[in-house]
């Protein structure tokens, strides 16, 4: 992954502890869409879905995780290849934030990058259950407070464990931040450390 200003995207700005920073274009929520991940917490304030409320979750959570985000605005894709081709960078930088329901009705996010998908059987076999399954929107944005395309750990309306593949680790990602039309750029190890995540292999390629 590039910090060099991709075209058809324009930068918002940079911070340490108090980043500002945004990510958002598929049904699994990465730079370029939605993104969704258990052992580890995120924690999020109260808020609703829209705009930039979603933003604003986001980039609060990270200042007080002290965690530095780079976020730039960008065109809108159909497609988690589209956006990556927007942001200048490969499918696999941009990380998915998966929603995943438990059976008893908790959830978790599991963060996946772009070119590959969750292995069930590995995530079930590290969390201890025998049944998880993805929300539909709706639920999700219950669960979350974010809509499709737009999730992230980060500001969450509920405190919900993360895991993370091993495969995303010692890179410079993307991922959603709360809002349409916006990808946050984040050291990997960073992210996984300031949330507490599990980090594991969980997936298989697509």
């Amino acid at each position: 992954m590039t910090d060099k200003e991709p075209a058809g995207a324009v930068e918002l700005g940079s911070d340490g502890g108090a980043g500002a920073s945004d990510g958002g274009a598929g049904a699994s929520d990465g730079g370029a869409g939605a993104s969704d991940g258990g052992a580890g917490r995120s924690d999020g304030g109260a808020g609703a879905a829209d705009g930039d409320a979603g933003r604003e979750r986001f980039l609060a959570d990270a200042a007080a995780r002290g965690l530095e985000v780079r976020v730039v605005e960008r065109l809108a894709a159909n497609s988690l290849e589209e956006a990556a081709q927007i942001l200048g960078i490969r499918p696999a930088d941009i990380v998915k934030s998966l929603v995943v329901k438990h059976k008893d009705g908790s959830f978790l996010f599991a963060l996946i990058p772009g070119d590959r998908q969750i292995s069930w059987p590995k995530l079930r076999a590290l969390v201890g259950v025998n049944k998880l399954s993805l929300p539909t929107a709706e639920v999700a944005l219950a669960a979350t407070g974010y809509e499709r395309g737009t999730i992230t750990p980060l500001g969450s309306t509920a405190a919900w464990p993360v895991y993370a593949d091993r495969t995303i680790t010692g890179r410079r990602i993307s991922m959603g931040a709360g809002e349409h039309g916006y990808s946050a750029f984040v050291d990997a190890d960073a992210l996984t450390a300031a949330l507490g995540a599990v980090v594991a292999d969980i997936s298989e390629p697509n």
